[in-house]
């Protein structure tokens, strides 16, 4: 993939109807990549989870905010822990948002993104 860097604001270089925030927050899930949107993938530098936060900062600049569709597709896989965590870092909500563009497949994007350390899994993978 071909990736320009700025230091200027992605809110200085879109049109604030074109960008859709990512966090996993939102109440609204990402069924489909339109190639007209810019999607910032909501994150922090930082260990811990402050719920809420990206979800919080999308709604202050008025964007429009998607969550990938990890309820909707894998289900909670029992483990020691009872953890489970839809947050993600960042390169593995660009592992899912490029698989899922290459084929169109959320079920394949996320097997591709999402650890099973999250506490998730496909369904057809739950009992293994």
């Amino acid at each position: 993939f071909k990736m320009d860097t700025t230091a200027e604001s992605y809110l200085d270089l879109f049109p604030l109807d074109a960008i859709v925030y990512l966090t996993p927050d939102s109440e609204n899930v990402l069924e489909d990549i339109d190639p007209d949107k810019v999607y910032v993938l909501g994150g922090l530098v930082d260990e811990s989870i402050h719920k809420q936060l990206t979800l919080r900062r999308a709604r202050e600049q008025c964007l429009r905010t998607a969550r990938l569709p990890i309820r909707e597709y894998m289900v909670k896989a029992p483990n020691s822990r009872n953890y489970h965590s839809e947050t993600l870092a960042i390169n593995q909500v660009f592992d899912v948002l490029s698989t899922y563009y290459e084929t169109r497949s959320w079920p394949a994007a996320l097997r591709a993104g999402v650890s099973s350390g999250k506490g998730y899994v496909l369904p057809d993978t739950a009992e293994q």
